[in-house]
């Protein structure tokens, strides 16, 4: 099942400067992640009949055009369950319907099957066809996604990675970034990249650092200017996610290392 794609220009802090929206379907479409209005957007949709616009996720990078198009065309606008009250404090509309895991959008190609894929945001989904896979910020062909506190969660954003790596899609159709023609090995990649970092973490706490200043200088080698901000909600998250299972502590203030973890 074949998704068209239109990159739309947006503040964004992903190298890109702007985020994919995807179409799929003709006569009875589903739109993806209208982050704004754009001329490729509207050719894009000029060939089709638009029933349905859902979200990967609420970042503002990815939501601003969702109350623009619902008003032009009256599509369905839909959310994650659970979720609503942000949708609609997102995107400034309310949802229609609700899905969860499992929902099957209907477009005139077929079905679209929602997955759950926090971690990145708490409320991620993916939306699969047969083959492609609409991904979100999930994953991205070429360096990392930030997964960060408040609202990044480490272990879910890892269990999603894997997850997607047992469904075994052909493609994966990022927000940011060119299209994923090898989905396993990236998502091999990036599940080796956040257990690096986070064993980076635990050990600048095992060799004493303790603040979260302290343990991001200790964890990064590399220079964090205009991208500070990211790391430090990174290595927090990291740091959450060591306190749950027990393998650090983590007063809110300064980190200790666990003798059984």
């Amino acid at each position: 099942m074949d998704w068209q794609r239109a990159d739309v220009s947006v503040p964004t802090r992903a190298p890109t400067d702007s985020t994919a929206a995807y179409v799929c379907g003709d006569e009875a479409a589903l739109l993806v992640d209208p982050a704004d209005t754009s001329d490729a957007l509207d050719t894009l949709l000029s060939g089709c009949t638009l029933a349905h616009i859902a979200l990967t996720h609420h970042h503002p990078d990815h939501v601003g055009a969702v109350a623009h198009y619902a008003r032009e065309t009256n599509a369905t606008v839909w959310a994650r369950r659970g979720r609503a009250a942000a949708f609609e404090s997102a995107t400034r509309i309310s949802p229609d319907k609700l899905f969860s895991e499992g929902t099957a959008i209907p477009t005139d190609a077929g079905p679209v099957t929602v997955l759950d894929t926090p971690g990145h945001a708490p409320e991620h989904v993916a939306f699969a066809t047969d083959g492609p896979v609409v991904t979100g910020d999930l994953a991205v062909a070429e360096g990392s996604v930030v997964v960060g506190a408040p609202e990044g969660d480490v272990r879910a954003y890892l269990t999603s990675l894997r997850r997607l790596h047992a469904r075994n899609p052909d493609v994966l159709l990022p927000s940011h970034g060119p299209r994923i023609e090898h989905p396993r090995e990236t998502c091999a990649r990036l599940i080796g990249h956040r257990l690096e970092r986070e064993r980076r973490v635990r050990r600048a706490i095992d060799d004493g650092a303790s603040t979260l200043d302290e343990i991001l200088d200790a964890a990064y080698e590399k220079d964090l200017s205009g991208v500070r901000d990211l790391a430090r909600a990174t290595v927090l998250a990291h740091i959450e996610k060591l306190a749950v299972e027990g393998s650090v502590s983590w007063d809110g203030e300064r980190a200790t290392p666990n003798s059984a973890g």
